[in-house]
């Protein structure tokens, strides 16, 4: 959509060749058409902002022509012009979703204010769709980037109980993407036009973490000078995220518990109870019904949180996924690197990433600082790699360790052409340790 693109509608010439001179002295572009399938074919071709259209046209309504553009072309605002215009005509159009309605003869040299109102407004609705459409595509179930049956069957969970006001408990290890399934269940949701608002339950000390979670009022402590909004009633009307929940204190998860069974709370120091309207997602790297057996965590609220339970697989169980997974984090980077050869594939295949999705970007990411060339070769990978996939091949042997060392210690200073400062950098050791493995391995 263009701005100042402009569509005039009417069957009259004179008039509607006034009307379009009016509006392009403005600095609009003005389009012409002398009937509703005129118009029409213009609205496809064209990237039309506002359509100027007389009510009484030659093949058609212009009513009928509004309903038409409003749900075809919703990003458009429609000015209806008529001859002979009623109170009530205006209103039906008005309600129908037009910009204004203006009769032929009334203030004819001012419609260009009108125009360009109109166009402003078109303008801000292409760019909040612009955002929406954003948030959707960083945020929604098409950001989360998988082809493994793992990720699919857990994806297809996620978007089966998005849609509900269902409680979520997400349950896997850290940097699954626990956060990631949060954001796109509630762009998933009839809130997604609310807020999402997260809180980390590892982050805060209980008595801060309360006040986060309900808010508190001027002076009901020390240091509470202002009145303060919690992050429940920051989420009214969307959806709270409850990160690491399993770290919150037993007897603040009783005041959470109490506020789930009806969505009414009370802020620190008031004695008004306030009730809001919000989904609750809430996720965990512990096994929350482990933690309930054995009274590290209420099992009441368990229960409550735990209405629809969703598992996200480590990356280990997904390594279909590694390569697709490494080269995003890579052509995200826009940097001169833009492959990973077989190779070093291979070992990032073979990893055991206890650190899962969020190790593999920070891997990926050092190694393409590190790399001199355009791909990503094996010693650019930290030392644990070799360690690790040489242990899983069976290697155990103190010499055969050394020998793995040996021959990593030689490929790196080959790539950095003999330069002992910056293999030891790569490699995550000091230049004096470098020396006495050089000589230890006659390098």
């Amino acid at each position: 959509m263009k701005r100042n693109h402009i569509l005039v509608i009417d069957d009259e010439e004179r008039f509607r060749k006034l009307l379009s001179r009016i509006i392009g002295l403005e600095g609009f572009e003005v389009h012409q058409a002398k009937n509703a399938k005129e118009g029409l074919r213009i609205l496809n071709e064209e990237s039309v902002s506002v359509v100027v259209c007389d009510v009484k046209l030659p093949d058609g309504n212009g009513l009928d022509l509004l309903e038409h553009i409003k749900r075809e072309f919703p990003l458009i605002e429609v000015i209806l012009i008529t001859a002979f215009g009623t109170i009530q005509d205006g209103v039906n159009a008005m309600k129908q979703g037009a910009f204004d309605y203006i009769t032929k003869g009334d203030n004819d040299d001012h419609i260009h204010v009108v125009v360009e109102r109109a166009a402003e407004k078109a303008s801000m609705n292409a760019k909040l769709q612009h955002l929406e459409d954003r948030v959707e595509s960083e945020y929604g179930f098409e950001n989360i980037i998988g082809e493994s049956e793992e990720i699919e069957e857990t994806i297809q969970m996620a978007k089966k109980v998005a849609d509900s006001d269902m409680s979520v408990l997400l349950q896997g290890e850290t940097g699954t993407g626990k956060e990631l399934f949060a954001q796109a269940i509630h762009q998933g949701s009839t809130r997604k036009n609310g807020p999402f608002v997260a809180l980390n339950c590892s982050a805060f000390p209980k008595d801060m973490l309360e006040s986060e979670l309900f808010g508190f009022k001027k002076g009901a402590f020390t240091g509470a000078t202002e009145s303060k909004k919690g992050l429940i009633e920051e989420a009214d009307g969307g959806t709270l995220f409850l990160d690491e929940v399993g770290e919150m204190d037993i007897g603040l998860q009783a005041k959470l518990l109490r506020f789930l069974e009806n969505k009414k709370f009370t802020k620190l120091g008031e004695t008004k109870e306030r009730q809001v309207d919000i989904r609750v997602l809430a996720a965990s790297n512990k096994k929350l019904k482990e933690e309930s057996e054995n009274g590290q965590f209420r099992d009441d609220l368990y229960y409550r949180l735990a209405g629809f339970k969703i598992e996200i697989p480590p990356l280990r169980d997904r390594e279909g996924d590694i390569g697709l997974l490494a080269n995003f984090f890579l052509q995200r980077m826009n940097k001169k690197v833009n492959t990973i050869n077989e190779e070093a594939m291979q070992l990032l295949k073979q990893y055991s990433w206890q650190g899962n999705i969020r190790e593999l970007k920070n891997i990926i990411e050092r190694a393409a600082i590190l790399a001199e060339g355009t791909t990503i070769t094996p010693d650019l990978l930290p030392r644990e790699f070799y360690q690790e996939t040489s242990a899983d091949v069976g290697i155990t042997t103190e010499s055969s360790l050394k020998k793995v060392e040996r021959i990593h210690i030689k490929k790196v200073l080959e790539k950095v052409e003999g330069n002992k400062t910056k293999a030891a950098e790569i490699l995550g050791i000091g230049t004096s340790t470098l020396y006495r493995k050089i000589e230890e391995y006659d390098l």
